[in-house]
């Protein structure tokens, strides 16, 4: 299966991922792809106690990523990805791997970024990026919880 859903939330790994859209995407593997929080154990310690048992984590960078989806090391996997950045996404994208959906999770806010909608700020790069993961044929939704009605795009970001 691989790829079942991408998401951009700058709080990564925590309990709505971990109890709510883990479950909801059947996810065998939580994987988040960050070159910085790749390189730092403590934070990857953290995460990887808060994993669903039975659930396999990676906590990669980039390149690995596009490098381990490439070779088919996730083939057998249901893989629910989690990002900081859209950036992230488009070059994962740009590299060869297949993302079905990005959701727009969290995404806080900071110097000139404008908030769009509750919990989500962007700046106009993240606003780029956004657009041009959809021009690549990727969906792209505002959807917080599975529970919640997913948004396209467009409602928020012209």
């Amino acid at each position: 299966m691989s790829l079942v859903l991408a998401r951009i939330d700058q709080r990564l790994i925590h309990g709505i991922v971990v109890t709510q859209w883990a479950g909801a995407t059947k996810a065998k593997r939580l994987m988040v792809v960050d070159d910085e929080i790749s390189k730092d154990e403590t934070q990857k310690a953290a995460m990887r106690m808060s994993k669903p048992a039975g659930t396999g984590m990676s906590i990669i960078d980039t390149q690995t990523a596009i490098d381990n989806f490439n070779a088919g090391k996730y083939d057998s996997h249901n893989v629910f990805l989690v990002v900081r950045e859209p950036e992230t996404l488009l070059q994962l994208a740009k590299g060869g791997v297949n993302i079905p959906k990005v959701n727009i999770g969290i995404m806080f806010d900071g110097d000139g970024k404008k908030t769009v909608k509750k919990m989500v700020a962007v700046n106009e790069k993240e606003i780029d990026d956004l657009k041009a993961l959809q021009s690549l044929g990727i969906p792209v939704t505002f959807h917080f919880v599975p529970n919640d009605p997913e948004e396209p795009l467009e409602t928020y970001i012209k």
